[in-house]
């Protein structure tokens, strides 16, 4: 039998260094593509989707909602026909017009809403309202004078159901109440947004929380408005297709203020829209109160223009202001008369002279011109707008910035009143701290 050998093996393992792949640098490339794509289509996703209900146009036709009626006819639609007219007649006994009769009534309708019905074959039940023509029932009603209506308001609807603060998020129930409520008769004027598109990121249930008049200012002029109505519809569900309770909330202002609340209950999801429309009424009926006890005034500290100055130290400024045109205009005539050979005016110190005795003219002090600059900042919060705006106004010759266009979580953009170049006004934003990158249209900055 042979015997393998004793003694140190020869045969030694070594391993073996595999290269890298090729393709690994495109792969990562891909897949940072395909990450930019899907941040992307997030950010689309808060901005689209199924949101966004269209306020009714505001008219001054008198409305008369919550008509019953339950008729019966040789046809469905003969009863239906029966239910309306009596529905004419019983909204306008709701009223307290005079008896007149159902031509008289049906020329003075200029439309029906249909809350809810039901149609059989010889039978009509429904919940009606009867909208009247102003100009027409006026002369039996009387009235008919101008409204006082208040400054514009943009009104906040907010759901709180299940653990969540719902309001142009996705399309709901209580933004639909208030979306179809016709504010033409009412002291209030609602700004009410669709809640599509930004919307839904710029009116947030988080946005009534804060106090920022900066802030508030920037969302106000979005929508055209002075002040902010908050209407918070707070539902609790005893279980699925049972009764729901309804606790309102009536708030106004930046800071929150609570004017009043009240509380409604519906059988069923069946009541449901009939409650909140019954809430939105005793919303306008909340409001207008407030309206008329002075409540609903704008708050002043929403306006962000410059404090006034005690007269003494505007007196100061204004003659400061007077000796520097004058300057202007004397250097301005002493570059004329230089350009055109003639004799300086008298009084003006536009001559040096110098080791030599020789008088030379002196260049007349440049005139610094002020320029509004577009700079682009980035806005991850609310208070990054603040401390971005704060520490532009600190900047060197910076006479004013504001905000044009305001993008929490993206790039918002300020307008800057510079004395002075963009390259200037890049180095004293330097100076504060902030990244700076120059372009053509303007600068765009971060910290």
């Amino acid at each position: 039998m042979a015997h393998a050998p004793k003694g140190p093996s020869n045969f030694h393992m070594t391993s073996l260094s595999l290269p890298l792949p090729r393709y690994r640098k495109p792969i990562l490339l891909l897949l940072a593509g395909a990450v930019m794509v899907l941040i992307a289509l997030a950010v689309r996703a808060q901005v689209s989707g199924d949101r966004g209900i269209a306020p009714v146009a505001v008219s001054r036709d008198i409305q008369v909602s919550g008509i019953k009626v339950d008729t019966t006819g040789k046809t469905g639609e003969a009863a239906r026909e029966e239910g309306w007219k009596q529905a004419e007649r019983l909204a306008w006994a709701k009223l307290g017009g005079p008896k007149l009769s159902d031509s008289q009534i049906s020329s003075m309708v200029s439309a029906i809403v249909i809350e809810h019905e039901q149609l059989g074959l010889h039978r009509y039940i429904a919940q009606l309202g009867v909208t009247f023509d102003r100009g027409r029932a006026n002369q039996y009603l009387g009235g008919g004078g101008a409204i006082v209506r208040s400054s514009p308001m943009l009104l906040i609807p907010v759901t709180v159901s299940a653990g969540t603060d719902l309001v142009y998020q996705r399309r709901n129930q209580w933004q639909r109440a208030w979306a179809d409520f016709q504010a033409g008769n009412s002291n209030i004027d609602y700004v009410r947004p669709v809640g599509a598109g930004g919307d839904s990121l710029m009116v947030t249930f988080g946005q009534t929380d804060r106090r920022s008049r900066l802030w508030w200012r920037a969302v106000l002029d979005q929508f055209g408005a002075s002040d902010v109505l908050v209407a918070i519809a707070k539902l609790d569900y005893s279980y699925p297709g049972g009764p729901i309770a309804g606790h309102f909330i009536a708030r106004y202002g930046p800071d929150d203020k609570v004017l009043a609340s009240f509380d409604l209950k519906a059988q069923g999801p069946d009541q449901l829209d009939a409650m909140l429309d019954s809430a939105v009424q005793r919303f306008d009926g909340i409001f207008t109160d407030a309206f008329n006890a002075g409540k609903l005034r704008p708050d002043p500290t929403l306006n962000v223009e410059a404090p006034a100055l005690p007269p003494a130290i505007a007196a100061l400024v204004q003659r400061g202001r007077e000796l520097e045109a004058q300057d202007a205009a004397a250097a301005a005539a002493a570059a004329d008369a230089n350009a055109a050979g003639l004799p300086l005016p008298d009084g003006s110190a536009t001559s040096t002279t110098d080791a030599s005795g020789s008088d030379t003219p002196a260049t007349p002090a440049p005139v610094v011109k002020v320029t509004s600059y577009t700079v682009q900042f980035a806005t991850p919060n609310a208070a990054s707008v603040d401390s971005a705006l704060a520490a532009a106004r600190g900047a060197s010759g910076v006479r004013a910035a504001t905000t044009s266009s305001l993008a929490i979580g993206g790039v918002s953009v300020m307008r800057i009143t510079y004395s002075g170049s963009q390259a200037e006004l890049a180095k004293a934003l330097r100076a504060r701290g902030f990244t700076v990158r120059e372009g053509a249209g303007g600068l765009s900055v971060s910290r």
